[in-house]
């Protein structure tokens, strides 16, 4: 658990200020979490980040002036280390790939509970990769079916399968349906900290360095 000298520090960038008064009010009441500044556009927004160093920011993709993504792409390019959570009501593929490939690590949908953001801005923060179900589903019908790969009919054999348990079977399955840590450990009854290790397990295992890379890999090489 992440202690009080080890708060998640979190930037708000929104441009209505309901919703920003509302995510920072909701974000505050856990212990963990420490929303340390919000703005309406994203360049306060990088002006804010430069002043106050964050781990996480929540971006909102349709802003006035820059936009989410162009910002993204900024903050990717000099702060490597700052993990982006987009928070959006656009849901449409390219938007949800070109956030993904901008430097974003997790696509939130507005409509979101606040209890369960918390938990996602943890996983970002910790090094997972998250992604809303309905967006999650949407963005793996943009790559081609596996039955269209002409080299999967030689990667049938034994030697060139990825040795998955049947464990880890089922939590790509729920890895490829866009399922956090904790949602992964609901449905399989099992602790946070084994879904993060079947995780870890897993994408070591296909040589991936993130969740996406996996769900891609997978649906690729029809591996659920």
């Amino acid at each position: 658990m992440i202690t009080k000298a080890h708060e998640i520090k979190v930037v708000i960038v929104e441009d209505f200020k309901l919703t920003r008064v509302g995510l920072k009010c909701a974000l505050n009441e856990n212990e963990d979490i420490n929303v340390v500044a919000e703005t309406d556009n994203a360049e306060d927004g990088l002006k804010l980040i430069e002043k106050y160093a964050p781990d996480v920011v929540l971006m909102d993709l349709g802003l006035p002036g820059m936009n989410g993504i162009e910002a993204m792409q900024k903050i990717e390019a000099m702060h490597k280390d700052i993990k982006i959570i987009a928070l959006t009501s656009h849901d449409r593929e390219e938007e949800v790939i070109a956030t993904l490939t901008s430097g974003a690590t997790g696509y939130c949908l507005k409509d979101i509970d606040p209890v369960k953001l918390a938990d996602v801005i943890r996983d970002v923060y910790s090094g997972v990769c998250w992604l809303d179900a309905e967006v999650g589903s949407k963005v793996l019908k943009a790559f081609p079916k596996p039955e269209n790969f002409k080299l999967l009919a030689d990667n049938n054999n034994h030697e060139n399968k990825i040795p998955l348990t049947e464990r880890e079977q089922e939590v790509l399955k729920h890895l490829v349906a866009g399922k956090s840590n904790t949602e992964i450990a609901k449905e399989l009854i099992v602790s946070v900290h084994t879904a993060k290790a079947h995780v870890c397990s897993i994408l070591q295992k296909m040589c991936v360095n993130d969740r996406v890379q996996a769900a891609v890999k997978a649906v690729k090489e029809g591996l659920v």
